[in-house]
C-alpha cells in the first residue's frame, strides 16, 4: 500500500509539473507547443541549433503534445479543475493549427519548416522538401490522428467523423503496406516496398485503442484485436520471451515491446483471454530484464544473446514499463509485475528525473547523460511520460479501491 500511495502522488505531482512547464513556456511560430529545451544543458534551442531549433516544427510532437494535453484534462477535471481548464485553452488552439495543417493535402509530416512547409533532412544540414504522395500514411499521421480524435471527442466538434475517417485510413494502410516507418526520406511506395517488416506500426496504432474506448468509439476498436493477434503470431518468440523487431530477425528494442503490452493491457477487457495476458506479461518481464543495463533499458538487444546492442538507454522506455507493469499487476497480482513497476519507478525517479524543471534526461548511458536525440529533439510533451504515468495512477486507485490491505 505505501508504494501505491507514493507512486499516485510521485506520478500526480510529475504530470502537473511537467503540464505547467509547458504552459509557461511561450508558444512557437503560429503557436505550436514549445519543448525546445536542451535536457542537459537546460537551454532553450534557437536558430544557431538547426533542426533542433525553433524554425522547425515536428508533427509528431504537436500530434502526441495534442493527445496529451486532451487526457491530462480528462484527468485533471476532479483533481486540479484550473489546470484542467488551462489544458483545455492550449488543446483547443492547437487542434485547429493541426487540423488546418492537416486539411491542407490529407495528411501530417514529421517536420515542417518556418513556411510550415513539409522538408526532411537525409544528410546532415541538408534539406529536401517532402512530396505528399496521397496513397503513403506515416507515423505523423499517426500521432495527428489521435490527438484529433480526442480533442474532436472531448470538445465535441463537428469533425469527430473526420477524424476518425483519417485514423481508420492510417489503419488500412498499415494492412495493406501503404504505411512508411522512415521520414527522413522521401516518401513513396518504392520506398515502403523495400523497409523491414516492423511492428512498430501496428504498437503505435493499438495506443489509439484504450483512447477510443474510453470515448465511446466502439465501432472503431476491430483492428485492435487484428494487430495484437498480428504482432504475437509474427514477432513473438516464445523461448525468449521478446518480441523480435522484424520476424526472423535478431534485434529486439525491449521498449516497443513494453510499449506494446501497456497500449494491449490498457485496451483489453476484464475478460481477455488469461493465456494472452500470460504472453503480454512474459513479454513485459522479459523485455524488462533482459533490456535493463543500468541506468534504463537499452533500445535494442539482441535476441540470440540477450546482450545489449549499444549502451544508449533513453528515457521514454522507463515511464512505459511503468505503465505496463502497473496493468501487468491490476490483472495478474503477480510479484513479476510488481518487481517491474517499483524497479522502472525507482530507475526513471532517481536517475531520469530531473525535478527541477520538471523534465527528464532523454538519453542516458552508464557514464550518465548523453547528448543523444533519440527520435525528435522537441522534449516530451507530457506523452510518453505522461500518459504511460496517468495510467498506473488508474492502475494504483484501482488496486487501493479493490484491496485496501494490499500490500507493496
Amino acid at each position: 500500500m505505501q508504494f501505491l500511495e507514493e507512486a499516485r502522488r510521485t506520478y500526480a505531482a510529475a504530470n502537473a509539473g511537467t503540464l505547467y512547464w509547458m504552459l509557461q513556456r511561450p508558444a512557437l511560430g503560429n503557436g505550436v507547443l514549445n519543448t525546445k529545451q536542451n535536457s542537459l544543458t537546460l537551454a532553450d534551442y534557437d536558430a544557431r541549433d538547426g533542426l533542433r531549433g525553433p524554425d522547425y516544427t515536428y508533427g509528431w510532437i504537436q500530434g502526441r503534445g495534442l493527445e496529451a494535453l486532451i487526457e491530462h484534462a480528462e484527468f485533471f477535471e476532479e483533481d486540479l479543475p484550473p489546470l484542467a481548464d488551462k489544458l483545455d485553452a492550449v488543446g483547443s488552439r492547437l487542434y485547429a493549427l493541426l487540423e488546418d495543417l492537416q486539411r491542407r493535402n490529407g495528411h501530417a509530416y514529421f517536420c515542417y519548416d518556418r513556411e510550415m512547409k513539409p522538408v526532411y533532412g537525409d544528410a546532415p544540414g541538408v534539406l529536401h522538401a517532402q512530396q505528399n504522395p496521397q496513397l503513403v500514411y506515416t507515423y505523423s499521421d499517426a500521432f495527428f490522428a489521435k490527438g484529433l480524435v480526442a480533442a474532436a471527442s472531448r470538445y465535441g466538434l463537428p469533425d469527430l467523423p473526420d477524424h476518425l475517417a483519417y485514423l481508420e485510413r492510417i489503419i488500412a494502410a498499415i494492412e495493406i503496406g501503404h504505411f512508411q516507418i522512415d521520414e527522413r526520406q522521401l516518401l513513396s511506395l518504392d520506398n515502403i516496398a523495400g523497409q523491414p517488416e516492423d511492428f512498430g506500426p501496428r504498437m503505435i496504432l493499438l495506443g489509439a485503442a484504450a483512447m477510443l474506448k474510453g470515448f465511446g468509439h466502439t465501432a472503431h476498436l476491430a483492428y485492435a484485436d487484428r494487430f495484437i493477434t498480428h504482432v504475437i503470431n509474427r514477432h513473438f518468440d516464445p523461448e525468449a520471451g521478446l518480441l523480435r523487431d522484424v520476424p526472423g530477425g535478431d534485434d529486439c528494442n525491449p521498449g516497443h515491446g513494453i510499449e506494446f503490452v501497456g497500449f494491449a493491457l490498457d485496451y483489453l477487457d476484464d475478460n481477455a483471454d488469461p493465456a494472452l495476458i500470460e504472453i503480454l506479461e512474459r513479454i513485459l518481464t522479459c523485455s524488462f530484464d533482459k533490456g535493463f543495463v543500468g541506468p534504463g533499458i537499452a533500445s535494442a538487444i539482441s535476441v540470440s544473446t540477450g546482450k545489449a546492442l549499444t549502451p544508449n538507454c533513453p528515457w521514454w522506455s522507463l515511464p512505459e514499463a511503468i505503465r505496463a507493469a502497473a496493468l501487468a499487476h491490476c490483472r495478474t497480482r503477480s510479484q513479476q509485475s510488481l518487481r517491474v513497476w517499483q524497479t522502472a519507478h525507482r530507475a526513471f525517479f532517481d536517475h531520469y528525473w530531473r525535478g527541477t524543471p520538471p523534465i527528464a534526461y532523454q538519453t542516458m548511458t552508464k557514464e550518465g547523460p548523453v547528448d543523444f536525440v533519440p527520435a525528435t529533439p522537441d522534449l516530451d510533451p507530457a506523452y510518453h511520460t505522461g500518459l504511460s504515468l496517468l495510467a498506473a495512477i488508474r492502475a494504483a486507485d484501482q488496486l487501493m479501491s479493490q484491496n485496501p490491505k494490499i500490500s507493496g
